[in-house]
């Protein structure tokens, strides 16, 4: 029994690059003349020329966090969409509320292969306790079990003693859910004296998977995986036998930015995670999920070959209320842009005799009177607020992703 869930997963990295890049321009030509939002972002896009990972990053970003007003602008999918809304297999409404639009076809969200790499295989009888009312995660990872063969229990969230009862009755060989329901199914079960011994993988998102929930399950003999996706995307990341980081779903390009520009950091540099896929009914180019990580150097232990991530470290979206007004990463990088010899950046806000205080800490290898007054007034004139600028030696910020910190008590 193969360890991959195909051949694409062990490709070189410059084929795969090679292979990814050759195929871009064709779906932002797609996207362009068929999704009116794109459209109009793209309009002095030549897709042609977009064949490497220098010239995606000259694109604009698509930001999660304007959904909810495109949506409402434009609805129901802010013009993101190629195909009319009765064309698709089925439309969700998450959170905010912004509605998510599902293509028909085979595995649309591309969650087969983390579940592969979770240990699922054909013919197990899956346990999928991700709601299926109105919000997508349900339906993400039963067509991913579907794609590989399995059968699925529908089981939702919540009726803790049924779900229980129903595994106990049904043995399936699979939890799919958030990482903490299983544990209270388990235990469920425990207090009624059930046996739920058929559960020996377990595949889990949505939350955080620390590590007390993981010796847990060890303890039962579960194993259990994690993977990191979105509504909008589907499937980005998942966790292999090798449990060194997160892999990059072969059917999407991940880039990670610096927090309020599309500018992508260095390798190993915290930053939010933007995603371009190749979803034909919904092909998002360069979207921004408000979600902060990092690239891990090398590749997997367990032989895949793509890019890792070392998993959901905190949100991009920092934006803060300093004496009344808001404050956005986006202004920080506009100082940035205007003093092009500071190299990283992270203003901190606090509290200094009942008054909001902001000290700009700028990472320059330059530093003296003239250039910090030139940017406390650029400072002043980006956020209308006064602040204090301090320099700081190349690298000693902390590496994590923080362009606004707020550290009032």
């Amino acid at each position: 029994m193969s360890d991959t869930y195909d051949q694409l997963e062990t490709r070189s990295p410059d084929r795969r690059e090679a292979e990814l890049f050759a195929a871009l321009p064709a779906q932002i030509a797609h996207a362009k003349a068929n999704a009116p939002y794109f459209t109009r972002l793209l309009a002095d896009v030549d897709p042609a020329a977009i064949g490497d990972r220098a010239a995606l990053a000259a694109l604009p970003v698509t930001r999660k966090s304007d959904l909810i007003a495109l949506q409402k602008e434009a609805p129901p999918f802010g013009g993101m969409t190629t195909v009319a809304v009765g064309r698709l297999a089925r439309v969700f409404a998450s959170p905010g509320p912004i509605h998510d639009p599902e293509a028909h076809g085979t595995d649309p969200w591309r969650t087969a292969r983390a579940l592969y790499a979770s240990g699922i295989r054909g013919g197990d009888l899956v346990q999928n306790c991700f709601a299926y009312h109105l919000t997508p995660a349900g339906s993400m990872f039963e067509t991913g079990a579907h794609a590989l063969g399995c059968a699925v229990i529908p089981a939702g969230v919540g009726n803790t003693e049924m779900q229980a009862q129903v595994a106990a009755h049904l043995k399936p060989r699979a939890y799919i859910g958030t990482p903490d329901f299983l544990k209270i199914i388990l235990e469920k079960g425990d207090e009624l004296g059930l046996d739920l011994s058929s559960i020996a993988v377990g595949h889990v998102t949505g939350g955080p998977f620390l590590p007390d929930a993981r010796a847990f399950y060890e303890g039962r003999g579960i194993a259990a995986y994690q993977s990191y996706g979105t509504a909008d995307l589907g499937l980005v990341a998942y966790e292999t036998t090798a449990r060194a980081g997160l892999v990059v779903e072969e059917g999407v390009i991940v880039e990670i930015v610096r927090p309020g520009t599309g500018d992508p950091v260095p390798e190993g540099e915290v930053g939010e995670v933007v995603v371009t896929t190749f979803n034909q009914a919904y092909p998002l180019v360069r979207f921004a999920t408000g979600d902060l990580s990092a690239v891990l150097p090398g590749e997997s232990p367990c032989g895949r070959t793509n890019m890792r991530l070392k998993g959901w470290m905190g949100r991009a979206d920092q934006t803060t209320k300093v004496k009344g007004m808001f404050v956005h990463p986006q202004q920080i990088a506009e100082v940035l842009r205007r003093h092009p010899q500071i190299g990283k950046a992270r203003l901190v806000v606090g509290r200094e005799d009942a008054n909001d205080t902001m000290t700009l800490r700028c990472e320059s290898p330059e530093s003296g009177e003239a250039l910090a007054a030139s940017v406390r007034e650029t400072l002043a004139a980006v956020t209308k607020l006064k602040g204090v600028v301090e320099f700081a030696a190349p690298g000693s910020l902390p590496n994590d992703g923080k362009v606004i910190e707020d550290a009032r008590a």
